[in-house]
C-alpha cells in the first residue's frame, strides 16, 4: 500500500492557487537555479515542471529566465501579448515571496534601445534596421496608429517580419507599454511608407509623448449614465432569423468616448434551435441575471459603461467600455467558472477608442 501511495504522490497535489504555486516553487526553487546559473538543461529540468504547474493553475502563462546578475536568477512571467491574462500574470507575480537569489518579474519589460537585438529566422532587427512613422486622422486625433518598417522587408519574409518585429516591440517598449500605448500597428516594406521615416530608438519617447497628451485631455472624465437613452433594434438576418438588440443610444452619441478605450464583449451561447436562434424564457431570464450580475462588479463611477446587449444566432452579446482592462477581465472569467454548468461563456477584451465596433448600431 505505501509502495502505491509512493506512485501515485509523485507528482504531488494539483496547483489550486497563487500560493499553491509559490509553495511548491519554492520547494525546489535551490534545484531549479542551478539549472538557470548553468543553462545545461534548463529545458528539461525546470521549464517543463514550470509549464505544467502553471497550466494546472490557468491557461495563458508563459515564461522567459536568466540571471538578472552573478548571484540572482529571474523569471519573467509573461501573458504574450494576451491582454485578458496580464492581471492574471500581475497578480502572480504580486504574491510572490521574497527568495534568496531570485527575482520575479511580472511581464516583459522594457530595454534601452542599444540593448535590443534579435536574430530570427536568419533575419535581424535591431536599431538600424527599423524605422516608423505615425498616421494621423483627422476623425480619429486620439488614435495612435504606427507604420513599423525593416528595411530588409519582401514579400517572401513578410510574415517572418510581421512576427519578429511584435518580439522586438515587446522587448523595446515593454509588455504593457506595447499594449496600452498602440492602438494601430502596421508592418510594411520601406517601398511601401508614405511618411517620413523616424530611427526606431525615437518610437518610445513618442508614445510616451502621446500617452501623457491623451491622460491630460481625459483625466477626471466621466459619464453622466442618468442620462441614458436605450434604443431597441430589430433586424433580419441574411438567414431569415431574427436579431434583437438593446443598445444605449445616448451613450453612442457621446463626444468622449476615447477616455473608455477597451471594449469587452461577453458571448453567452445557448440552445435556440426551437426558437428561430433567439432564447427560451429560462434561458432568457437566467442571461438578464448574468447580465445583472456583471454590472454589480463593473459600475460605470469607475470606469466600465454598459453599451448594450445584442441577441442573435444562439448567442448573446454583452457590450461594455472600460476605462482599463484588468477588472473585467477578472469578472469575466469569474462569470466563466460560475455559470459553466448552465452556458459556454466566452469573452475578449480589446482596445478600440473610438467605438468602431459600434458603427452598425449608430443611429443617423
Amino acid at each position: 500500500m505505501g509502495f502505491v501511495k509512493s506512485i501515485l504522490g509523485i507528482k504531488g497535489k494539483p496547483i489550486q492557487n497563487c500560493s499553491d504555486f509559490w509553495k511548491w516553487f519554492a520547494e525546489n526553487e535551490r534545484k531549479f537555479f542551478k539549472e538557470v546559473q548553468s543553462g545545461q538543461n534548463i529545458e528539461k529540468y525546470f521549464f517543463n515542471k514550470l509549464s505544467e504547474k502553471l497550466e494546472e493553475l490557468r491557461d495563458g502563462y508563459f515564461y522567459l529566465a536568466g540571471m538578472y546578475d552573478d548571484n540572482t536568477a529571474e523569471l519573467i512571467l509573461t501573458a504574450d501579448g494576451n491582454v485578458k491574462n496580464i492581471v492574471f500574470v500581475e497578480e502572480l507575480v504580486q504574491s510572490a515571496p521574497q527568495l534568496a537569489g531570485w527575482k520575479f518579474t511580472a511581464l516583459k519589460p522594457a530595454t534601452d534601445i542599444e540593448n535590443v537585438s534579435i536574430s530570427m529566422a536568419d533575419l535581424e532587427f535591431h536599431s538600424d534596421n527599423l524605422f516608423f512613422y505615425a498616421n494621423d486622422h483627422s476623425d480619429y486625433p486620439d488614435e495612435i496608429d504606427v507604420c513599423i518598417v525593416h528595411s530588409d522587408m519582401t514579400d517572401e519574409n513578410r510574415e517572418q517580419i510581421i512576427r519578429g518585429i511584435y518580439i522586438f516591440l515587446e522587448n523595446y517598449l515593454g509588455e504593457l507599454d506595447f499594449v496600452n500605448n498602440i492602438d494601430n500597428l502596421q508592418v510594411i516594406a520601406k517601398n511601401e511608407a508614405q511618411g517620413e521615416l523616424f530611427p526606431i530608438g525615437k518610437l518610445k519617447d513618442f508614445l510616451g509623448w502621446r500617452a501623457k497628451e491623451f491622460v491630460e485631455k481625459y483625466e477626471g472624465t466621466r459619464y453622466d449614465t442618468n442620462e441614458d437613452e436605450y434604443s431597441i433594434l430589430e433586424a433580419e438576418l441574411e438567414n431569415g432569423s431574427p436579431l434583437l438588440a438593446v443598445i444605449n443610444s445616448k451613450l453612442l452619441a457621446w463626444d468622449r468616448q476615447a477616455s473608455h478605450p477597451w471594449l469587452a464583449i461577453v458571448t453567452i451561447n445557448y440552445d435556440g434551435s426551437e426558437s428561430n436562434g433567439l432564447p427560451n424564457s429560462v434561458d432568457y431570464a437566467l442571461m438578464n441575471e448574468i447580465e445583472d450580475e456583471i454590472m454589480t462588479y463593473l459600475i460605470d463611477s469607475e470606469g466600465f459603461l454598459n453599451v448594450g446587449r445584442q441577441t442573435a444566432k444562439n448567442e448573446r452579446d454583452i457590450y461594455f467600455a472600460c476605462k482599463d482592462f484588468r477588472r473585467p477581465s477578472k469578472i469575466f472569467d469569474e462569470i466563466q467558472r460560475k455559470h459553466h454548468n448552465s452556458f459556454e461563456i466566452q469573452y475578449d477584451i480589446f482596445k478600440d477608442k473610438y467605438w468602431q465596433t459600434f458603427e452598425r448600431f449608430r443611429q443617423n
